[in-house]
């Protein structure tokens, strides 16, 4: 054996290799295999058949041995990674692939082959940015099924741009706990983790043994890890969009909410993310709702309401409605017809539902302002007898605030009461007393007004027929103007006043002079008869008036006193 290992250089190794294929001669092969790695003669072939000696023996203290060899690579490290991974030995598989950085292939082991999901987190938390997400998403889900606390955090620190690759320096077993220290759980990954592979970033150099004696050697297997880089800014890297992440939380609900939650509050959140993040957050909480009772359902129902309320809210009010409907969350449908000024809509997706007492509800809140919701409660309010049961006085409130506003004629009252046959005529026998009697009454007071106005246009006629046709005798002894007895000249007026001429301060050649008592009356009048004139012409201003009015009736008649629809004369 000692001659064939001299004589490797001058050899072909193959021939060698077959003399020792036998199983009492495996011992011999390993040691002649172990040569030729020494002198860098050995193929991929050559690795894997003494990898598989070591596997067949079980020696595993010659298999670390080999692999953690000082100096340059002596054998293929794909081949050798792989015939660990084929013969059960994951660690040794794990720390060759850590020693030559290949992250991912790491990662790959600890979760495909050794199922240590917290260490492969703990690893991926030491990268570099960009392995670490490219990492994380392609292992997103798993890791989110076996550790979803640290894998939310690691979420959520990457994509709100605080995500701080760890670096860990190493102290011995009683070393104090370092401030802010990590969960338990993620505290015993990284100790494992350690003591199988070198982590990114740990300072191997930073062995402390405060306290210690002696020559007393503190091994990596026996130290503790702690984070050295609590206070470091954030790495600079590009943050993604969130959305990108949503697919990875699709059997995690509750952790998905957290991620949402974290990343609204995030000061780097941009603005075209906002949409996309308030809406899903919004249909999270509403299918968590749908899944709880009573207590715990009003609890998620109310932070969907409170997530859209405001008037900036960056979810499109169509997504918002159609979430409401698909969910049967009421609130958010009422909310966005709310603002956007629907109240009819609001109060008629109460009586669809046959919800009489939101309907109620709506009715006091937006009927002040949405007059017309009154006659329409009336017509819901006697649609059934269970419905007219539940509204109970309600019913007299509607009926009062329609007779006050005038917002029906009782004809149409009636009409709409005898409908469906629902309500009684003991129901409505105040409200129609109450209507009859004021209609009497001011029929009543018409008429009086009626009579008052015929009386004295009947006299006002009469004196102007005797203004005409009868001679006036003027009995007046003084002047109106200064109370003096009336000498010559004296002017007097058809309204019976007198005054002396000088009083009048009229010229003789004034040929209209005018009763200076009775002129502002009469001023008055020619105000208001211009005006009526010139307001004849104004048809804007008359139909103006009439969309205003609450009593159409009553502008016509006073806009036709007006003249507003009579017939021009012809002027010559």
């Amino acid at each position: 054996m000692q001659q064939y290992l001299r004589a490797i250089a001058n050899t072909e190794p193959s021939h060698i290799i077959r003399k020792f294929l036998d199983t009492q001669r495996i011992h011999n092969l390993i040691e002649y295999l172990e040569e030729l790695h020494e002198h860098h003669k050995a193929t991929s072939d050559h690795t894997t058949l003494l990898l598989n000696c070591y596997a067949k023996l079980k020696d595993v203290d010659k298999l670390e041995a080999f692999i953690k060899s000082p100096g340059d690579l002596k054998f293929d490290l794909d081949t050798a990674i792989s015939m660990c991974r084929q013969g059960g030995y994951y660690d040794q598989a794990a720390y060759l692939a850590r020693k030559h950085d290949e992250h991912e292939l790491v990662i790959d082991i600890l979760i495909e082959d050794s199922r240590k999901y917290a260490e492969a987190l703990a690893y991926i938390w030491r990268l570099e940015p960009v392995n670490a997400y490219s990492n994380l998403m392609r292992y997103a889900t798993v890791l989110l099924e076996h550790c979803s606390g640290d894998a939310t955090q690691i979420f959520i620190d990457y994509y709100t741009a605080q995500f701080r690759p760890k670096k860990d320096a190493v102290v011995i077993p009683n070393a104090p706990t370092p401030y802010g220290g990590m969960s338990t759980m993620a505290s015993t990954a990284v100790q494992n983790l350690a003591a199988l592979l070198p982590l990114p970033y740990m300072n191997m150099n930073s062995l402390q043994s405060p306290g210690s004696t002696g020559n007393q050697k503190t091994t990596l297997s026996q130290a503790q890890l702690i984070e050295t880089n609590l206070n470091e800014p954030p790495a600079e890297y590009d943050v993604p969009k969130p959305r990108t992440a949503f697919s990875a939380f699709v059997d995690h609900p509750e952790e998905l909410i957290v991620f949402l939650e974290a990343c609204i509050k995030s000061d780097h959140l941009k603005d075209e993310d906002k949409s996309d993040l308030y809406t899903t957050l919004f249909e999270m909480y509403l299918h968590t709702a749908s899944g709880k009772t009573d207590a715990d359902r009003e609890v998620w129902e109310t932070k969907a309401k409170r997530l859209i309320e405001g008037k900036d809210i960056p979810i499109d009010t169509s997504n918002v409605l159609l979430l409401s409907e698909l969910e049967n969350f009421r609130d958010g449908t009422i909310l966005v017809r709310e603002q956007q000024g629907l109240r009819f809509d609001i109060f008629r997706s109460y009586t669809s539902a046959q919800d009489t007492a939101g309907a109620i509800k709506a009715l006091r809140k937006y009927g002040p302002e949405e007059q017309q919701l009154y006659p329409a409660a009336l017509a819901y309010f006697t649609s059934s007898p269970r419905i007219l049961e539940e509204a109970g006085d309600e019913l007299n409130a509607v009926l009062r605030r329609i007779d006050e506003d005038g917002l029906m004629a009782p004809l149409q009252v009636i009409q709409t009461l005898s409908a469906n046959g629902v309500a009684t005529m003991g129901m409505v026998k105040k409200y129609l007393s109450t209507t009859i009697e004021r209609e009497r009454q001011e029929i009543a007071n018409n008429r009086r007004l009626i009579a008052s106005f015929r009386t004295d246009t009947a006299q006002k006629q009469r004196d102007l027929t005797d203004l005409v046709t009868q001679p006036v005798v003027f009995q007046a002894t003084r002047c109106s103007a200064c109370g003096g007895a009336l000498d010559l000249p004296t002017v007097h007026f058809l309204c019976r006043h007198s005054y002396h001429q000088r009083c009048l301060n009229q010229s003789d050649d004034n040929d209209d002079p005018e009763c200076p008592i009775c002129a502002p009356a009469n001023a008055t009048v020619k105000a208001i008869r211009k005006a009526q004139d010139e307001s004849a012409d104004r048809h804007d201003m008359f139909l103006d008036a009439l969309a205003r009015s609450s009593d159409g009736f009553e502008t016509v008649s006073e806009w036709f006193g007006r003249g507003v629809m009579s017939v021009p004369t012809a002027t010559e």
